[in-house]
């Protein structure tokens, strides 16, 4: 990839967000939430910060949850508080990240160093909050195996790549509706875990399909949404 390309893309940072979720919802609240937030705290510093949360969220559950089996029948349960701080820890990570254009440009200190930045600590939480609500369903009997995280999580990760491939291409980043409405859906059950254990997700919906099927189409299909946008961008 030519580097001089990438930095002019980078200056010319240009992004379409057309999610309702986002819209009237998120950036509301972010507009909200930077705007208390002091001057001299760089844009940086809350990204790095929301991104070690996430890290942090992935420590807590790897000591409760070490081999992802205590979601299942006859194991040792993860502590309820435990989820609620997975809970109140993504959905801070979740803000960070969106606050952290917000105090760029509110402090006119806007680089292309500090969106590099922010997509490459992107790139790596890909991982992190799959993998960490992965916990919830776990890899017993009435979870899920293995082999689909390791492709859920291929599938999250060649999206991300998918996007700003797009954005190389046309010079615009547009943002998939998934990932706000999976950075919601994952901290409200996260907090519900707490309240109802993790017991019920391992129940039928209906017949033969699971909570543990939904979680699967979910991110599929969120993703799908993104590639299916990335092959047809509105430009």
């Amino acid at each position: 990839m030519n580097i001089s390309r990438c930095c002019l893309l980078f200056l010319q940072y240009s992004a379409v967000d057309t999610n309702p979720l986002s819209l009237y919802v998120m950036h509301p609240f972010w507009n909200s939430v930077v705007k208390i937030l002091p001057t001299w705290l760089a844009p940086n510093l809350l990204t790095f910060s929301g991104f070690m949360l996430l890290v942090l969220n992935f420590f807590m559950l790897a000591y409760f949850d070490f081999d992802f089996y205590a979601s299942g029948v006859g194991h040792t349960h993860v502590p309820s508080w435990v989820w609620i701080a997975a809970g109140l820890l993504n959905f801070t990570a979740y803000t960070l990240d969106g606050v952290d254009g917000k105090q760029a440009r509110r402090t006119n200190s806007s680089t292309p160093l500090g969106e590099l930045f922010d997509h490459g600590l992107d790139s790596w939480a890909c991982i992190f909050f799959v993998v960490t609500v992965y916990s919830i369903f776990g890899r017993g009997e009435a979870g899920v195996s293995v082999l689909t995280l390791f492709f859920i999580l291929w599938v999250v990760l060649f999206s991300f790549i998918l996007s700003h491939w797009e954005k190389y291409n046309t010079g615009i980043l547009f943002l998939p509706w998934g990932y706000d409405l999976s950075q919601v859906t994952i901290s409200i059950v996260y907090v519900i875990t707490a309240g109802v254990g993790v017991e019920t997700w391992n129940g039928p919906i209906f017949l033969n399909f699971h909570y543990r099927d939904l979680f699967s189409i979910m991110i599929l299909g969120m993703n799908l949404q993104l590639n299916m946008e990335d092959c047809c961008p509105q430009v």
